[in-house]
C-alpha cells in the first residue's frame, strides 16, 4: 500500500498535469490521494484548453488506451501499473478465463510469458487456436481460486524493469471494476471461439460483465462471437472488431485478416470501430523504413468506423524512418491526413504528450534558453561528422553544431570525433598498412588521421556507429563525405546556424610529435570564416589550448571534463573559470545512475554555475537502452530531466531533432499549466523492493584543480613536421621509431598530480620552453 501511494505521487508530479488538455470526461475521476511522502505538492489540473480540430471521426483528440496500465513500467494490470495510467487513459484488459468462468486480465493465448504460471505447474498443454498449435499454461486449465492464489505477474520484456516481477496477483476483473473507482475500461476479449470450445461460455460470461460494470468499449478478433454479443445485449458499449496480423486466420470467416478487411460494409454492420496493428496503416517495408500509408482510416471514416492503432511501446524497434524516436512514431498517426481515433500503448504519458504537447506543430514562438548542441552533427541519422549529418544537424533545429577538430599529415583542420579513423570510416579496409598504436592517444591500435593526407581521407567513406547493439538508419550507413574545417564553417555560415563549437583534441602530441599546430589551424580557419552571424564556441580538455584564446572576447571557451565527477570545489571552479566561460560534463556526472534507476542529483551544475560558468550536459541519445527507468523508455523525460531538474544551459545530442523539437514546445515550461515534468532522482528507486533497493553509495570523487590545469603546450616540433613540398598523397614519414628525435608530449591532465611534484627542475624546464614557445 505504501509503495502505491508513493507512486501515485509520482503519477501527480510526472504525469497528470500533461493530460490536463485531455477533453472532460463524461464523470470527472475522484481525486488522488496525495500520501505524507509526497516531496512536491501536486499540481492543480486546469480546463481543458481549446484545440484545433481534430481529423479523427468525432473531430475529438485521440484516445489514449493503455494495455494493462502502464506495462511498459510495471507488470501488467498491477495496481502501480493501473494507478500511474488511470488519469492519462483508457485501461485495455486483454482477457484470459479460467474453467470456471473467472476473468482475468493478461494478455496473450497462455499465461506463460507475462506470469509465474510454470513455478505453479510445470506441465504444459497443447491446444489448436484458430488454426495454430499453441503450447503452453492455458488460463482455461485452471479454477478462478488457483490462479488467484498462485499465479502472480512479471514483465513480458527483459528489457523493462524486473524487479517489480511476482508482486501482485493477475488482476481479476471483478475485482477492479467493483471498487470504488474503477477507472476507465476497454474489455478486449481474446480467443472466444477457443473458450467457447473447451465449454466455458464466454458470451455469457462478457453479458455479465456489461451488465455490472461500466465499460465503454468491448472488443474482439472474432465475427461471431461480437455478432451474437450485440443480439443478446441492449446495453451497448462501442463495439470494436480487433484485426490481427494480416495472414492470421478470423474464426467465424475463416479468412485470412487481410481479406476480412477489404470488407468494410460488413465489419460496419455489427461494429463501431477496428482495432488494427499499426502497420495495417503505416506498412514496414522489408528493409524496416516506413512504406506508403494505406487508405485504411480514410475508408473507415467514411464508413462512420473508428480505428484504433495498437502495437505501441517506447522499447519495441518498430522502423528506422523514426530513429528511436517513439514520439516521432505518434506523429506519424497524428500529424497525417486522416488520425487515428486512438493508439494502444505500453506507455500511456508519452502517447498523451505527443497529442497534448506535439501535434498540430504546437510550437513556442521564441524557444527557451537552453541550447541544443550536435554531437558531431546529427550522428544518429547520419555518419557523424559528416556533410550529410551537420546538415541534418541544422535543418532539425541545433543551434549549435559542432566539429571535433583533427589533423592531417599535410596539415589540413579536418572534423572528425577521433583522431583514429578506423571506428567511423572504412579506414581499416583501405589503409590497413597504415594502423599503429599511440600510447598518448589510445591504448589500441588504429589509424590516425596525422598519418593519412588529406587527399588520402577524402577517398575514405564515413560510417553511422551503432548504439551498442542498435543499428542506425542503415539506408545511410555510408552516406556523406567527410569535412574539412573550412568546409564545416562554410555549411555553418550558408544555412546560417546561430553557432558553432569546435573542439581541439591531442594539441601537445600533435605539435611535439607531429610538428602540428592545431591551435593556429583552428585560429586561422576561424578567422579566414569571418563568421559575423554565429557564436564561436571553441572546447578543449586542455587548459593551455583554452589559454591561446583568452584574447579574442568573441570566442566562447568550453572546458571538456572527461572524468566522472560529483562534485565541484569553489576553489576548483574558480580555477577553470580562469580558462573556460562553459564546461561540457556527461550526464552521469549530474545525475548518478543505479542499475538503471536514477540515484540521486549531484551538485555539480549549481557549484559550476555559482562559479557563473555555463554548463552543457552530453551525451543524449534516443535509444531506449541509454535511458534510466525513470524516464519511461522516452527520451523526451530524460530531456526534461536534465533541463528543468539539473538546470543545465545546453544538452549535446546524437539526435538534435529531438532535443530541438521538446525546447520549443509549450510543454518544456515547467511553469506552464501543461508541462512535460521531469524525472526526480532517486524516487522510482525507492518503490523497488527493499533487497533491490542499494547501500548507500560514496559519492563521486569531486573534480581538483590537478584535474583541470595543463603544463603549457610545447613548441611545435619542426623536425617532425612533413616537408611543405610533399604532395598529400605520398607515402606518409616513417612509424613514430623511426622520426627525429622529438620531445615527450607533456603529462594529460588526469596525471597532473605526479607533475605536480616533480620539483623545482621540473618547473625550470617548463618555464624555458614556455619562453622559447614565446619567441
Amino acid at each position: 500500500m505504501l509503495r502505491t501511494l508513493f507512486l501515485i505521487s509520482l503519477l501527480i508530479h510526472s504525469i497528470v498535469a500533461q493530460k490536463s488538455a485531455l477533453p472532460p470526461k463524461a464523470a470527472a475521476p475522484a481525486p488522488v490521494p496525495v500520501p505524507a511522502t509526497a516531496t512536491a505538492p501536486a499540481p492543480t489540473p486546469a480546463t481543458a484548453p481549446q484545440l484545433t480540430k481534430w481529423s479523427t471521426l468525432s473531430g475529438n483528440e485521440p484516445l489514449v488506451i493503455a494495455r494493462g496500465g502502464y506495462s511498459g513500467l510495471f507488470p501488467e494490470g498491477t495496481p502501480d501499473a493501473i494507478a500511474l495510467a488511470r488519469d492519462i487513459s483508457i485501461l485495455l484488459c486483454n482477457l484470459q478465463l479460467s474453467k470456471d468462468g473467472g476473468a482475468f486480465c493478461i494478455t496473450g493465448s497462455t499465461l506463460d510469458n507475462a506470469t509465474t504460471i510454470e513455478f505453479f505447474d510445470t506441465k504444459q498443454s497443447t491446444y489448436n487456436i484458430n488454426g495454430k498449435d499453441v503450447k503452453g499454461h492455458f488460463s482455461v486449465d485452471y479454477n478462478s481460486e488457483q490462479i488467484a492464489m498462485n499465479i502472480s505477474v512479471i514483465q513480458a520484456i527483459f528489457s523493462r524493469p524486473s524487479a517489480y516481477d511476482g508482486l501482485d496477483p493477475v488482476l481479476n476483473l471483478d475485482a477492479l471494476m467493483s471498487g470504488k473507482n474503477p477507472p476507465r475500461f476497454w474489455l478486449n476479449v481474446q480467443n472466444a471461439a477457443f473458450y467457447h470450445e473447451k465449454g466455458v461460455k464466454v458470451v455469457d460470461i462478457v453479458l455479465e460483465l456489461l451488465n455490472a460494470y461500466q465499460i465503454e468499449f468491448v472488443s474482439a478478433s472474432d465475427m461471431g462471437f461480437l455478432k451474437s454479443l450485440i443480439e443478446k445485449t441492449n446495453r451497448q458499449p462501442k463495439v470494436v472488431f480487433q484485426l490481427l496480423n494480416a495472414k492470421d486466420v478470423e474464426p467465424s470467416t475463416k479468412k485470412p485478416y487481410e481479406s476480412v478487411i477489404k470488407d468494410i460494409a460488413t465489419i460496419k454492420s455489427f461494429a463501431t470501430g477496428i482495432m488494427v496493428p499499426k502497420e495495417y496503416i503505416w506498412p514496414l517495408k522489408a528493409d524496416k523504413y516506413l512504406g506508403n500509408p494505406t487508405t485504411l482510416v480514410a475508408d473507415a471514416h467514411k464508413s462512420g468506423l473508428e480505428v484504433y492503432a495498437s502495437g505501441f511501446a517506447n522499447d519495441y524497434f518498430t522502423s528506422y524512418s523514426y530513429n528511436y524516436d517513439p514520439t516521432a512514431e505518434y506523429l506519424q498517426f497524428f500529424d497525417n491526413g486522416d488520425v487515428v481515433d486512438g493508439v494502444v500503448t505500453d506507455f500511456p504519458s508519452t502517447a498523451s504528450n505527443a497529442i497534448v504537447c506535439y501535434a498540430h506543430n504546437n510550437t513556442l514562438t521564441k524557444k527557451g534558453p537552453t541550447l541544443v548542441i550536435s554531437n558531431n552533427g546529427a550522428s544518429g541519422v547520419y555518419p557523424g561528422s559528416s556533410d550529410l549529418a551537420y546538415k541534418q544537424a541544422i535543418d532539425d533545429g541545433a543551434d549549435i553544431i559542432d566539429c571535433s577538430v583533427q589533423m592531417t599529415r599535410d596539415g589540413i583542420a579536418i572534423c572528425s570525433n577521433s583522431s583514429d579513423l578506423g571506428p567511423d570510416t572504412n579506414a581499416m579496409t583501405k589503409f590497413m598498412s597504415r594502423s599503429s598504436k599511440v600510447k598518448e592517444i589510445q591504448p589500441k591500435s588504429g589509424i590516425f588521421s596525422f598519418d593519412l593526407s588529406w587527399g588520402e581521407i577524402q577517398t575514405l567513406k564515413p560510417h553511422i556507429v551503432k548504439n551498442g547493439d542498435f543499428q542506425r538508419n542503415p539506408a545511410n550507413k555510408t552516406s556523406g563525405k567527410m569535412v574539412s574545417l573550412q568546409e564545416f564553417l562554410e555549411i555553418a555560415k550558408t544555412k546560417d546556424v546561430p553557432g558553432v563549437l569546435v573542439n581541439i583534441q591531442n594539441a601537445a602530441y600533435l605539435a611535439s610529435k607531429k610538428g602540428l599546430d592545431i591551435v593556429d589551424a583552428v585560429s586561422s580557419a576561424l578567422k579566414n570564416a569571418s563568421l559575423v552571424n554565429q557564436q564561436v564556441l571553441v572546447q578543449s580538455d586542455d587548459s593551455s589550448v583554452l589559454s591561446k584564446f583568452k584574447d579574442n572576447q568573441s570566442y566562447k571557451r568550453v572546458m571538456y571534463l572527461t572524468e566522472k565527477i560529483g562534485s565541484v570545489p569553489r576553489k576548483t571552479a574558480d580555477e577553470i573559470k580562469k580558462y573556460a566561460d562553459a564546461v561540457n560534463v556527461p550526464k552521469t556526472s549530474v545525475i548518478e545512475v543505479y542499475a538503471s534507476y536514477l540515484y540521486r542529483l549531484t551538485n555539480v551544475v549549481k557549484e559550476l554555475k555559482d562559479a557563473n560558468l555555463t554548463v552543457f550536459v552530453r551525451t543524449l541519445k534516443n535509444e531506449y537502452t541509454s535511458l534510466a527507468f525513470d524516464y519511461w523508455s522516452d527520451p523526451n523525460i530524460e530531456i526534461a530531466t536534465y533541463i528543468q531538474t539539473a538546470m543545465v544551459d545546453g544538452v549535446i545530442t546524437d539526435f538534435p531533432a529531438t532535443s530541438s523539437r521538446f525546447v520549443r514546445s509549450p510543454c518544456s515550461d515547467i511553469n506552464n499549466e501543461f508541462s512535460i515534468l521531469p524525472a526526480r532522482p532517486g524516487e522510482l528507486l525507492k518503490t523497488t523492493p527493499l533487497q533491490d533497493q542499494p547501500q548507500a553509495q560514496a559519492p563521486l570523487p569531486p573534480l581538483e584543480v590537478a584535474n583541470v590545469v595543463d603544463p603549457p603546450l610545447p613548441p611545435v616540433n619542426e623536425a617532425s613536421k612533413p616537408a611543405e613540398s610533399r604532395a598529400a598523397d605520398e607515402t606518409p614519414p616513417a612509424a613514430d621509431d623511426a622520426t627525429p628525435a622529438a620531445a615527450d608530449a607533456p603529462a594529460a591532465s588526469d596525471a597532473r598530480t605526479e607533475l605536480a611534484n616533480c620539483g623545482f627542475s621540473a618547473a625550470a624546464i617548463l618555464v624555458l620552453a614556455t619562453l622559447l614557445h614565446r619567441n
